[in-house]
């Protein structure tokens, strides 16, 4: 009879491409074996195909070898978003292997937090991540996540474009709804925050805990941690039916960037 001892090692391949940081990375089972992380001008298509070669070298492996694939779905830029899962579902048909969608807001939140919080202890503690990426126009791809960094932060707001605005009004909201003792013991906006960092200083307003704006560009791991946890529990997408989730304006806000 088999054991967990002789269950047999999974090699995951991860992409990303829907930010300026094309993130490749080779897992086995949910640990890093090697990633490249190539930040700069988004020419991801001309560098994609010899970067995953590259990443599958360096981790030992080849492309035979690898059992499945997690690539970022977005949201993101809509050119960048769609060669990483066009790539993951080239990979996945030619190889007959499952593919994993994960959300590049939610892999860009737990490593910005791991990052802002590699020096603290964060046992017991809550913290809220707000992922960034800049849409432009006042706009920025976003969602709200809490957790510390042992395990992937939770999610308590969906992956959305929205109104930079109108986004701290909700949380500024939401803390206020809060007891004290429910509060987070501090709040990470992380991501592109340049552009959006005068808009997040005022959840200053409501909240006196540390607010940190902290810059960050995604990394491949985190992206193939999300895919390692769907695919070593028996989870996959249907690769035809594997999309990028290109987010939209609520009616509300569409219409009200349309005024100004």
């Amino acid at each position: 009879m088999n054991n967990h001892n002789t269950t047999p090692r999974q090699r995951f391949l991860a992409l990303d491409s829907s930010t300026a940081s094309l993130a490749v990375a080779a897992m086995e089972n949910n640990e890093l074996l090697k990633e490249i992380n190539a930040s700069g001008e988004r020419n991801h298509s001309v560098h994609m195909h010899p970067v995953i070669a590259q990443v599958i070298e360096e981790a030992g492996l080849t492309v035979d070898e690898i059992d499945g694939i997690a690539v970022g779905v977005g949201p993101g830029s809509y050119t960048g978003v769609r060669m990483a899962v066009t790539a993951a579902k080239t990979l996945s048909w030619a190889k007959s292997i499952p593919v994993a969608g994960v959300s590049s807001l939610h892999a860009i939140a737990w490593g910005g937090l791991s990052s802002g919080l590699k020096d603290h202890s964060t046992e017991n503690e809550l913290h809220w991540v707000i992922p960034l990426l800049d849409a432009r126009r006042g706009q920025a791809y976003t969602a709200l996540f809490a957790g510390g960094t042992g395990t992937a932060p939770q999610r308590l707001e969906p992956d959305a474009i929205r109104l930079m605005a109108t986004w701290i009004d909700i949380l500024a909201d939401r803390l206020n709804a809060l007891q004290e003792e429910d509060l987070p013991v501090s709040i990470w906006f992380t991501g592109d925050v340049t552009v959006h960092a005068e808009a997040a200083e005022r959840l200053r307003e409501v909240y006196s805990g540390p607010l940190n704006i902290l810059p960050y560009e995604l990394e491949g791991r985190w992206v193939g941690f999300l895919g390692a946890m769907r695919l070593l529990q028996g989870e996959s997408d249907e690769m035809h039916a594997l999309v990028p989730n290109y987010t939209q304006l609520s009616e509300a806000e569409a219409n009200l960037l349309r005024k100004r």
